[in-house]
């Protein structure tokens, strides 16, 4: 059973086995139709079809001897070059063939585009775990303003800047994820001083005691962990987010925010400065796209905006600019936003243009919905004709599951990403071969 899957891993998309078998089938065929049209050219005749014929015609009707035989040839030539393949994985690799086709797949990876995204809290690391399976350059810029639980304990105590959002980040791109996710996700409900502590968080906080750095400790962290791409803390420096409410009342501290009991007017910084780090800004500068969300809006996003230059240097980026539009509302937050108020609470926060466009969800939730309204969470209502106005693309797709929570499908959202992407660069291309070999001007008489 387990050769068998070894044998259909050669078969994963991007590996490039299947293009290059049908090569040699190819020139399988053509080295033979050759070789026969030589021997006709030089008068020789071998009758091989009469005397086959006349082994296995009693066997086998005439008619089917044709097709049977492709199909076997078919089946030798692929037998024979996944045998050649095998002999030579196993005489220079030690550890058999998995190792090769990790290998294989971490090259397809490699290839794949360079994507930043920005955001924090579960719906970061929700997407990352699937964009992940398409591309190892991900660059996920994550905030450090959480100062509720564990992560909030440990700023004060320690000093170090929370690191519960980077944890999670850490552990959706890890290598080994279902070992990881148990292991950095474990808190101690016992002990003086632990209970409410999760491993995770304490590890990053041990790190960052060794390293002297919370940035160095991430980078460290990383390698233990090997995670595909990067996660980037969007400022080293401290800072303490806050809101402002409609009515004037100023709400200090992330853990607080959601709690305000009015709708919130704007968030900032205290201090104000915030600077970023450099590897952010180059992220930004190198990218195929940016995706921003999914998260709570003024919570989880917002955060890393407000980050010196950061907001500017995503508009002035030439990537395509992504939204991920929250499924449900949030009380204390959004409570009764559209997917336009999100999308223009999102633009005038930033004071920059960080969006080109924004995916929402096209499929209500059914199981779980009554529950949800009992906490005061609605769906997100989607109005195509004020996000038009607001000069974004809307794409509409099923990217939701229904577990315990309703959330963002890792696998579903993060295939309507590249699939936005493929579009884009496509488009780019075809119009800068049509700018370059398009119309000229009529030549002067």
């Amino acid at each position: 059973m387990k050769r068998s899957i070894n044998i259909m891993r050669w078969f994963m998309p991007g590996l490039g086995v299947k293009r290059w078998l049908l090569v040699a089938i190819l020139g399988a065929i053509v080295l033979v139709n050759g070789i026969s049209r030589w021997l006709t050219d030089e008068g020789t005749h071998f009758r091989i079809n009469e005397l086959v014929d006349n082994i296995v015609g009693d066997v086998i009707p005439a008619d089917k001897i044709s097709f049977l035989f492709m199909a076997l040839g078919v089946v030798l030539i692929a037998l024979g070059i996944w045998r050649w393949l095998n002999s030579i994985v196993t005489a220079v690799q030690p550890y058999g063939t998995d190792r090769m086709i990790d290998a294989l797949i971490e090259t397809r990876l490699k290839r794949g585009y360079k994507i930043v995204t920005i955001g924090g809290g579960t719906g970061l690391s929700t997407l990352l775990r699937g964009l992940k399976r398409y591309t190892a350059n991900l660059s996920a810029v994550v905030t450090v303003s959480d100062d509720g639980g564990s992560s909030g304990r440990l700023q004060k105590e320690l000093g170090v800047l929370p690191p519960g959002d980077i944890r999670n980040c850490l552990v959706a791109l890890a290598d080994d994820e279902a070992l990881v996710t148990d292991l950095f996700r474990y808190r101690f409900r016992e002990g003086e001083g632990l209970t409410g502590h999760s491993f995770g968080n304490l590890f990053l906080a041990a790190m960052t005691g060794i390293t002297g750095n919370f940035d160095e400790a991430i980078k460290v962290s990383s390698r233990v962990l090997n995670i595909k791409g990067r996660v980037l803390p969007a400022t080293l420096g401290v800072a303490r987010l806050c809101a402002t409410l409609v009515d004037g009342t100023i709400v200090e501290g992330e853990s607080n925010i959601s709690h305000a009991t009015k709708p919130i007017k704007d968030v900032f910084f205290d201090p104000p400065y915030a600077a970023p780090l450099d590897e952010v800004i180059e992220a930004i500068r190198d990218a195929d796209a940016i995706v921003l969300g999914p998260g709570s809006l003024y919570t989880s996003i917002m955060p890393n905006l407000l980050v010196d230059r950061v907001a500017r240097e995503v508009e002035a980026s030439s990537a395509i600019k992504i939204y991920v539009c929250n499924v449900m509302t949030q009380p204390g937050e959004t409570d009764a936003f559209t997917a336009s108020a999100h999308v223009k609470t999102l633009l005038d926060q930033a004071r920059a243009n960080v969006c080109d466009i924004v995916v929402v969800n096209d499929q209500l939730p059914s199981k779980l919905r009554s529950i949800y309204a009992e906490e005061g969470q609605l769906p997100v209502l989607v109005d195509d004709a004020e996000l038009t106005k607001l000069g974004v693309k809307v794409v509409r797709a099923q990217v939701i599951s229904e577990t315990q929570n309703v959330r963002h499908d890792s696998e579903k959202l993060a295939h309507v990403i590249i699939e936005i992407v493929d579009d884009a660069i496509a488009n780019r291309a075809s119009f800068v071969k049509f700018r370059q070999s398009g119309p000229k001007e009529p030549a002067s008489t």
